[in-house]
């Protein structure tokens, strides 16, 4: 198969975004894989549109910025819809959001931004994925992929390929990382203030009103 990859995320590394196509090309054998990075307003001048709407499928992978999609990106979907509105294809789109909050279900917003993006330009919707907790990824490199906190990461990844390989659409995920509400709360409550230490401030700072 012919795939796309688009990473929507800002960060030059470490982004959750990378890490989960990561994953999910990991699983992807033999296809043909083209990957973009979509860090500014602007297409990247090397990406061929003619080629771009002939590919098999498109998974787009971003992190959710205030219940929807970042700015950057929007102004890249807005580009690509005046293509397709004048040049029809059948690709079939898929998309990985992640956020930091808790529960994988806050990024329903920004996959049915996807969703209406998608009937606009005449594309196919395939499946969408939310990822809860998306923020601690980086820091589980180590973790081999379908165990511990990665384990519905994991799953999530898994049958979004699988419908991928088929073609065919399905109902959205929304997954949660593989460990407690409240330990994952302790854990990014430890990363602020480590944070805020490292930028020459103190926890009370954390509390000012401005």
């Amino acid at each position: 198969m012919k795939i796309t990859f688009i990473n929507g995320s800002p960060k030059i590394k470490d982004s959750a975004s990378g890490i989960l196509l990561d994953e999910l090309k990991s699983l992807r054998g033999n296809d043909c894989i083209t990957e973009y990075n979509f860090r500014t307003p602007t297409l990247p001048s090397e990406m061929n549109l003619e080629e771009f709407a002939q590919q098999d499928a498109v998974v787009f992978a971003f992190p959710l910025y205030v219940d929807g999609i970042p700015s950057h990106l929007v102004n890249c979907l807005c580009q690509l819809e005046k293509y397709f509105i004048t040049h029809p294809s059948n690709l079939a789109i898929y998309a990985s959001v992640n956020c930091g909050f808790f529960e994988g279900n806050q990024n329903r917003y920004a996959l049915e931004i996807m969703k209406n993006w998608c009937a606009r330009c005449g594309l196919k919707w395939g499946q969408g994925i939310g990822i809860g907790g998306g923020g601690m990824l980086p820091g589980l490199k180590s973790v081999p992929a379908g165990k511990g906190p990665r384990k519905n990461f994991s799953s999530a990844i898994g049958q979004l390929s699988e419908h991928i390989t088929v073609g065919t659409s399905a109902e959205d995920i929304y997954v949660s990382p593989n460990i407690p509400r409240f330990a994952y709360k302790m854990g990014a409550e430890v990363g602020w203030r480590q944070q805020i230490k490292a930028n020459g401030l103190s926890k009370k700072d954390l509390f000012r009103k401005l």
